[in-house]
């Protein structure tokens, strides 16, 4: 195992958590050969220095502090390379209630404005949809409003 590779990624890990392929992406934009990178991050696996799990609930944690749904928040995951099981825990273990997100989120940009015309509700719900909430839950916000 090469000493710059794991040097490289332990410093990358030692400012925030990476999953794994975020991990391997940036290794790789450093030019190491594939097998050491592999070797690397497969080393940092076991001593539990790198974990996907970790990486979930900090994702998780944030997006919800920032007020985004679970969509976003599993689309973001996904892209990064994180399995959709350890997504589904994820979800699980943190116990949301999507629909006091989605309402939190709503009132923080909307709260006290009243709906006026169609174009407006429009861009309501294109908000909530970007914010990664479920239609069910836009639309329970809407009517109430």
């Amino acid at each position: 195992m090469k000493t710059e590779v794991l040097h490289s990624a332990i410093n990358y890990l030692s400012r925030r958590e990476h999953s794994a392929d975020e991990l391997f992406e940036k290794l790789r934009a450093k030019d190491f050969l594939v097998v050491d990178i592999e070797l690397v991050i497969e080393h940092l696996k076991e001593k539990n220095y790198q974990s996907d799990q970790r990486y979930a609930e900090c994702i998780m944690r944030n997006r919800v502090k920032k007020g985004y749904g679970w969509q976003y928040i599993k689309h973001t995951l996904l892209q990064k390379g994180v399995c959709e099981s350890i997504i589904n825990q994820e979800n699980k273990n943190q116990q949301i209630d999507w629909y006091l997100q989605a309402e939190l989120a709503y009132n923080k940009r909307f709260g006290g404005i009243k709906i006026n015309n169609k174009k407006d509700k429009a861009k309501r719900i294109r908000f909530m949809q970007s914010r990664g909430f479920s239609r069910e839950h836009i639309f329970i916000l809407i009517s109430n409003d």
